[in-house]
């Protein structure tokens, strides 16, 4: 397989990490792979994310269309965040990330 080494403005790995880079992001998306979440259970299950964080990242994934968001329009609110298709697409990728840590874990011991 060959890869092309020029990095350009859009270069498909640059909008890879410009879509899921940073600390919080693949982490979110990981928590939602089951189904819908509220963000307070998203937050249950990434208990070192401030409030403030956790909601900016699910408007980036959300304006990005790899969440979507559900308000059930009741009171008290009830938001869910859900994988959207492209959201699903970023699955495997994590996958590879998890393969790559325990495999680096393996052989830097």
């Amino acid at each position: 397989m060959s890869y092309n080494s020029n990095i350009t403005a859009r270069c498909p790995i640059r909008t890879t990490l410009e879509l899921l880079g940073g600390k919080w992001r693949l982490l979110i998306l990981f928590q939602l792979k089951d189904g819908p979440l509220r963000p307070s259970e998203i937050k249950r299950r990434i208990p070192d994310i401030s409030e403030k964080m956790l909601i900016q990242e699910l408007k980036t994934l959300t304006d990005n269309f790899l969440v979507e968001r559900i308000n059930y329009g009741e009171v008290p609110p009830r938001i869910d965040y859900k994988l959207t298709i492209n959201g699903q697409q970023a699955l495997p990728l994590i996958d590879s990330f998890k393969a790559f840590a325990d495999n680096y874990k393996l052989h830097t011991k």
